[in-house]
Order: C-alpha cells, then structure tokens, then sequence
C-alpha cells in the first residue's frame, strides 16, 4: 500500500492576527477621537481655529511627546522609567549652573544631554546589572535626581541664559511651525522607523512578549533595555532644553508631574502597559489628542486641577477597558 504523499500546510498566527485588527482599530479610534475634540474646540471657542493659536496649542504636548517616545519603547520591553519628569529638573538645573558660570549656548546644551545620558546609564545600570525591578528603580531615583536640584537650588532660579539659547523653546522654523513642533515630526519619524523597521525594535517587541524566550534566541536582553533607559534619559534631556528655554528659567519644581503625563500618553497610544505591543503612530495619535483637550481647556479658562482630575481618570480608565472586555468576552463564551 503507497504511503499518502505529505504536505505542508501554513497554520496562520491567529493571535497576532487579531492583535494587529485591534492595534488598527485602537488608532482609528484615536482618529475619530482626535477629530471630534477638534469639532467641539471649533465651536466653543472662536480663537481655536486661529493659525497662531493651533501652533501655541502644540507646546502643550511635544516636550512631552519627546519624553514619550522613548518611554513607548521601554514600555513596549516589558519595563518602565518614572524618572523621566526628574530627569528633565536636574538636566535644567546642570543647564543653569553652567548658564550662571557663562557658558556659551552650545555648551549649554551639550551640559544637558550628558547629563540625561548619565541619568539614564544609571537607572539603565541597575536595573539590567543588579537585575532591580524597573519601577523600583525608577521611583527611586525619581526622588533621588528631583532631590539633587531642590538641594542646588532650594528657592532660587537659574535665569541668566544667552539669549541664542531661547530658540529651542520660541523659535520658529517656518511660519507657525515652531522648532519644537518640527521636533517632534522628525522624532516621530526616527522612532517610527527605528521600532518598526529595524532589528532593534523586533528585539524589543520580543523581549516584551517574552524574555526569557528572546534571551535564547540570541536576543542581547541586558543591552538592548540599558540602550532603551538611556533613550529616556536623552529624550528627557532634549524635553529639558525645549522646556528651559521657552520658559527661560530653572526651578526644582519644573515639569512636576510630567511622568503621569507621558505615562498616558503612551498607554492612550495603545502600548499595553504589559508589554509585547503599541507602535509610534498610536503615540503621535494620543499626544495630539491631550494638546488638544489640554488647549480646549485654557481657552475655556477651566482650572488645571480639572486637567489633573481627566488625565488620572483617562489613566485609568485606558489600562481598565481592555481587561474589564476582556473578562466580559470570557464571560460570553461561556
């Protein structure tokens, strides 16, 4: 009796299949979003539409944005770094020593972008070297770098930068579209291309779904995530030179907050907060949505406790939904 001939057969990757269906509908959710605030902005308030507004509108989010980035990728690796926003006060603190010392503006900004550097090399130290848990890490040097520039400054101000450094956070490259806008486009591209295009980002998504899986396939986990925390740091750095300069002053109090921010700016981008997927348009798609509410809400005069209160609640509410669906589709089936 001839034996039946074999044949292969192509099982298709279910799963993946449908995270990609609900990746895509995620950001064409955030479209739809996106496009209703920009309605309702348009007709309650008559200075929305304003060319110059829209372009003020946008400091709301791209230092942010910037910090953002990074963090989708640390997020996306399974981790995360919650000192980014102490990052950015004692990169602007280096910065106003240096600035009262009389250093120059491109000395100034080399200053800074060592010092997000060095920030992020440690946190990126202990957490692969000494194998700590990321956002113990975090926490913990979120005090640490914040606590180090109230000892530097206690309630005093660095004020005394050059004046070419102002350009970082009020220039204007063309028209309405300020340098720090452009920015953020072009970072937005670098890191769309460097998640999505390139073996690093592979690698990435790898070790976030599985790391354990990744290592034994040649995958360089310790590197890889050490590259990724100083991303965070140089990314809070830049934020740092936009921010300082556009304000034109340093505080220990500046960008207070912002690690809440960039945190739902990410998870709102459709990055699971467990890791293994998100991508960078989902991130582009969130930072203009909270501009725009954040925008909306000043022209409306609404008190920025009330800001607080919805970014906490949309926090919230974004790493809910998916698991209280989750456990009601479970419940369906049976």
């Amino acid at each position: 009796m001839a034996e039946e001939p074999m044949t292969t057969r192509h099982i298709p990757d279910r799963l993946q299949g449908r995270s990609a269906r609900l990746l895509k509908s995620w950001e064409s959710l955030l479209v739809v979003v996106a496009i209703l605030i920009f309605t309702v902005n348009s007709f309650a308030s008559p200075y929305f539409l304003d060319p110059w507004n829209l372009s003020d509108a946008t400091f709301n989010f791209t230092e942010k944005a910037l910090i953002a980035f990074a963090m989708a990728l640390v997020v996306i690796s399974g981790e995360i770094d919650l000192s980014v926003a102490s990052i950015v006060a004692l990169t602007s603190t280096a910065m106003g020593y240096a600035a009262a010392q009389g250093f120059d503006t491109p000395a100034l900004v080399a200053v800074g972008l060592m010092t997000g550097l060095a920030c992020g090399a440690i946190n990126g130290l202990l957490v692969t070297r000494l194998g700590l848990p990321s956002i113990v890490v975090t926490i913990g040097t979120m005090s640490l770098f914040r606590g180090i520039a109230f000892i530097v400054l206690g309630d005093q101000a660095f004020t005394s930068y050059p004046e070419s450094f102002a350009y970082f956070g009020q220039g204007y490259v063309w028209w309405v579209f300020s340098f720090e806008f452009c920015l953020f486009l072009g970072f937005a591209v670098f890191y769309a291309a460097l998640l999505h295009l390139t073996n690093f980002g592979r690698a990435v998504y790898a070790i976030g779904n599985n790391q354990t899986a990744a290592l034994f396939s040649g995958v360089r986990v310790a590197r890889v995530k050490f590259t990724l925390f100083l991303l965070t740091g140089l990314m809070s750095a830049i934020a740092s030179i936009c921010l300082t300069s556009r304000l034109g002053s340093t505080r220990p109090s500046i960008a207070l907050g912002w690690e809440l921010e960039v945190v739902t700016m990410v998870v709102l981008g459709g990055v699971s907060i467990l890791g293994g997927s998100g991508t960078i348009g989902g991130v582009v798609l969130a930072a203009l949505i909270m501009g725009m509410v954040t925008f909306g809400f000043g022209l409306l005069n609404v008190p920025g406790i009330v800001m607080s209160i919805f970014i906490g609640f949309l926090l919230i509410s974004v790493i809910a939904l998916p698991i209280l669906y989750a456990r009601l589709k479970r419940r369906m089936a049976h």
